[in-house]
């Protein structure tokens, strides 16, 4: 039988070999295709930390459309030894608006037993950081029916067409998550 430390090394040098092929076949893909670009790939991922993964999932999944990639766990470990978490096992659920290899990655997850304090996102200049997430739709029509059908609705006057000066015909509508971040849909109303 192993010991558990070395189980847990071992497991840590699995998951980053997996981590690195992973980035290595997305460079690779990636590199052909913008042979100068500085960055592996044009998109940027973020996580986002949640109160409730089954509802925020729920949300993202089917209020949003988006689809939900295999999750992945983080072991205690490997959150502290890269500064993620402190000595906390977490499982990370990636969400894309399409599949395909250059799609971002929205990282949902959940700390039951160490909750994090809420961000005031009453509006965008309310907290400092990441403020909103900007999703480009083709018919913002149906984005909000899709929307409207799990119970979201637009906040203030949404939607509304962005001003002169930006293309005619496309709408910006703000919608929440469960807790409170704020989504901006951008497209034409069909």
């Amino acid at each position: 039988m192993k010991n558990p430390s070395f189980v847990n090394r071992e497991l840590i040098c699995t998951t980053m070999i997996v981590l690195a092929v992973s980035g290595l076949a997305a460079w690779a893909a990636n590199s052909k295709t913008v042979p100068d670009a500085e960055f592996a790939k044009s998109t940027v991922d973020f996580g986002i930390v949640v109160s409730d993964i089954d509802k925020s999932l729920n949300f993202y999944k089917n209020a949003l459309g988006l689809k939900e990639r295999e999750p992945f766990e983080v072991t205690p470990a490997m959150g502290a030894d890269s500064g993620l978490s402190d000595n906390l096992a977490f499982k990370v659920y990636p969400l894309v608006l399409e599949n395909d290899s250059t799609a971002t990655n929205v990282k949902l997850m959940q700390f039951k037993d160490a909750p994090g304090k809420k961000v005031d996102n009453s509006f965008i200049h309310s907290s400092l950081g990441v403020s909103y997430l900007t999703i480009y739709v083709k018919d913002t029509t149906a984005a909000l029916e899709r929307a409207k059908a799990y119970g979201v609705k637009p906040i203030a006057k949404g939607p509304v067409a962005l001003p002169e000066g930006f293309p005619k015909g496309i709408y910006l509508t703000l919608l929440r998550d469960p807790d409170g971040n704020l989504i901006e849909l951008v497209g034409p109303k069909k």
